[in-house]
């Protein structure tokens, strides 16, 4: 995109998910798509739709090779249970 639309994606905080590494730091080593600003995720102004590069909905199942995805899920879950006052 360009630097308008990025500078405005930052201000109001939609880029939700950035590629980082296994220890948080942001680096086009972990991006393995070369998206702009290691960009992963935006979110629309509402903060009510998500989009998603990595697609965390196929790394769910040991028997597809991965479980990792379900980390992105159950921190949702959690947190979504922490604002409603429920325990997950």
């Amino acid at each position: 995109c360009e630097e308008a639309t990025l500078a405005e994606l930052e201000r109001n905080r939609q880029i939700v998910f950035r590629y980082t590494t296994p220890d948080g730091r942001e680096d086009a080593s972990a991006n393995p798509n070369g998206s702009l600003a290691n960009i992963a995720g935006i979110c629309n102004r509402e903060r009510n739709v998500v989009g998603l590069m990595p697609h965390p909905e196929r790394a769910v199942e040991a028997a597809l090779g991965s479980e990792d995805g379900l980390v992105i899920f159950r921190s949702l879950i959690e947190s979504l249970a922490r604002r409603a006052g429920v325990s997950a």
